[in-house]
């Protein structure tokens, strides 16, 4: 081996490293949960909230992104999140699980009062640094998800969109699933925001996710 490739290998060995770190979750913990933007933390630290759809597995990410089985509570019915739940990650961001949408077997009233705490949350609070879509990677475009990004873009909300549960079906059935979305988008969108592939089981997307998330922290930070 030449002492250039070396060199170079010792290098790439080292920014691995680096970049594991960074990704690296060492603290989680719940801090609060409100129905009020008003009422959530105080300071800037930046936050990365995490939608979707009722029982897209949403609690279950929070828990494989965290390394922490029940810091967000997981439940078979769904719909079962209706609070801004806040978590304080590593001393220095929030995760903030929001409530999910497009849920039908609430009355009005219920659904008129997640309408107002989810959209409150993301047009008024300023520490909001990114928001994470979540979509079922098991079925096709549903006009839901397309309307409320459509709605995030015309906001000039910065979101990502997350496909969740890869591991449920074939690989082949999955990718057409997602390239169906990218489609549909792009006939109204001139660019696509980040796309991440996840598997909560296979623990799939984990450190492309958080490392989004740190380049953003770098970023804010530098």
């Amino acid at each position: 081996m030449s002492i250039v490739i070396y060199h170079l290998s010792i290098l790439n060995f080292q920014l691995s490293l680096i970049n594991s770190q960074l990704t690296m979750i060492t603290s989680a913990e719940f801090s609060i949960s409100n129905t009020d933007y008003r009422k959530c933390p105080t300071g800037n630290f930046p936050e990365y909230a995490f939608i979707g759809r009722s029982n897209v597995g949403k609690s279950s990410l929070i828990n494989m992104l965290t390394g922490k089985r029940d810091l967000a509570m997981t439940s078979g019915k769904p719909g079962k999140t209706v609070l801004i739940n806040h978590f304080w990650i590593n001393n220095a961001w929030y995760l903030v699980d929001l409530p999910g949408y497009g849920y039908a077997k609430i009355s009005k009233k219920q659904r008129e009062d997640l309408k107002r705490i989810i959209e409150s949350y993301i047009l008024m609070r300023e520490q909001l640094t990114n928001l994470f879509v979540l979509v079922d990677s098991r079925h096709e475009p549903q006009q839901i998800d397309l309307d409320f990004m459509e709605w995030l873009g015309v906001s000039g909300i910065p979101f990502s969109i997350v496909f969740t549960k890869m591991d449920k079906q074939s690989a082949t059935r999955g990718n057409a699933n997602v390239e169906a979305y990218k489609e549909k988008l792009l006939e109204t969108w001139e660019e696509l925001p980040p796309i991440f592939l996840t598997s909560s089981e296979t623990k799939q997307g984990r450190e492309e996710l958080l490392g989004y998330i740190d380049s953003l922290n770098q970023e804010l930070f530098g």
